[in-house]
């Protein structure tokens, strides 16, 4: 994997849950693109519309959508929860159940609801069931339960089979934030009985900032109430002259305006790769660094492991802490790491590793390395 991925010398790159090193047929596409629109503009027009095309199906593939129909292409995880928090018919005394661990971006947009007497419920996942915690605070007036396929900070991996089925049974709405999941482990939208789906194309996914995949079954996606609109999002897209319209029957109603071509380009080379790789294959090669990094951590008494080490509790983010250092050191911890090219990040008071399937497992030495370089 070295050709598609050349990090510089010396560069330890365990930081995929924040941004993502982009595969080298990622910055050809885009240099290419940008060659095009210097010496020709749109003349090829068509061709981009195909890669538009091209990038659906891959994303459709990904989620395991039934069709390509049912995905939209949007600039970020938090315009499509807005989309959904804002396109929903609510009612003063609903609530909505999370956790207590998610991104501000499935935080915010669901407490911004208070406004209409809609409150946001926060289950404790810290314990060994989260998910019985996240049904316990489902009553009568739940309309929707929103959980992040794996949390941000501390890698803790949800199981959406459990959590789907119940929100099914139940009639419940059910989002899922995969922004930590897609392109990192295999993701069933259809076996979760999700009918939302969304995460940018950023992280593991490999892609640029800017475009993000926002899935919605038929069924779901007829509950929201559209705000934007534009020529891009009617059912006649490309038919300038007729006065009247109707919104498109597919996801691409959420879109209004004109597509972020330049992510589209990218997105869709970044996927290309995961593609010819197999998901299962990324799968398990992500999984085999992030359980050595998680044995690494358990053989070092002075380390607490804040990520689950069961199987199937885990995907790419390992989460430690030092126990000698308080939230100061650990910050202080984090900047001596990124000085020393070991780029990751600080998170829940902790130091946070994402490595990907491609990262070189024998580079991990030098990691703990630094870690115990300086006496508590």
């Amino acid at each position: 994997m070295h050709s598609e991925f050349p990090l510089r010398d010396g560069l330890i790159y365990l930081n995929h849950a924040a941004v993502g090193v982009w595969p080298r047929r990622t910055a050809d596409a885009v240099k290419a693109f940008a060659e095009e629109n210097m010496v020709q503009g749109a003349a090829d027009y068509p061709v981009w519309m195909k890669a538009e095309r091209e990038l659906r199906g891959r994303l459709q593939r990904l989620v395991n959508a039934a069709t390509a129909g049912d995905i939209a292409l949007l600039k970020n995880t938090s315009e499509g929860l807005s989309l959904i928090a804002y396109g929903l018919d609510w009612q003063a005394g609903d609530n909505i159940v999370s956790t207590d661990q998610e991104f501000p971006s499935n935080r915010i947009v669901w407490e911004s609801l208070a406004s209409m007497g809609v409150e946001l419920r926060r289950a404790d996942i810290s314990g060994d069931d989260p998910e019985s915690a996240l049904l316990a605070l489902i009553d009568e007036r739940t309309r929707l339960l929103t959980v992040s396929s794996v949390q941000f900070a501390t890698g803790v991996r949800m199981d959406l089979n459990r959590l789907g089925k119940a929100c099914r049974e139940r009639g419940l709405l059910f989002c899922v934030d995969a922004i930590q999941s897609l392109g990192a482990v295999q993701f069933d939208a259809q076996a979760v009985c999700a009918d939302f789906v969304v995460a940018d194309g950023h992280k593991w996914m490999s892609g640029p900032e800017g475009i993000a995949l926002f899935y919605s079954t038929e069924q779901a996606r007829d509950q929201l109430r559209l705000s934007q609109y534009g020529w891009h999002m009617v059912e006649a897209m490309g038919d300038f002259d007729p006065v009247e319209w109707s919104p498109a029957k597919s996801a691409r109603r959420f879109e209004p305006g004109s597509p972020n071509m330049l992510g589209i380009c990218a997105l869709n080379a970044s996927l290309s790769l995961f593609e010819e790789i197999g998901m299962d294959r990324v799968e398990k090669q992500l999984l085999e660094r992030s359980r050595l990094l998680i044995d690494q951590i358990l053989e070092h008494d002075q380390l607490e492991l804040m990520t689950p080490a069961s199987s199937g509790r885990y995907a790419g983010i390992v989460t430690f802490r030092h126990k000698g250092l308080d939230n100061n050191g650990h910050a202080a911890l984090y900047r001596r790491l990124m000085a020393a090219d070991i780029i990751c990040a600080h998170r829940a008071g902790g130091i946070r590793f994402s490595p990907h399937f491609y990262s070189d497992c024998s580079q991990f030495e030098a990691v703990w390395e630094t870690v115990f370089s300086q006496p508590v």
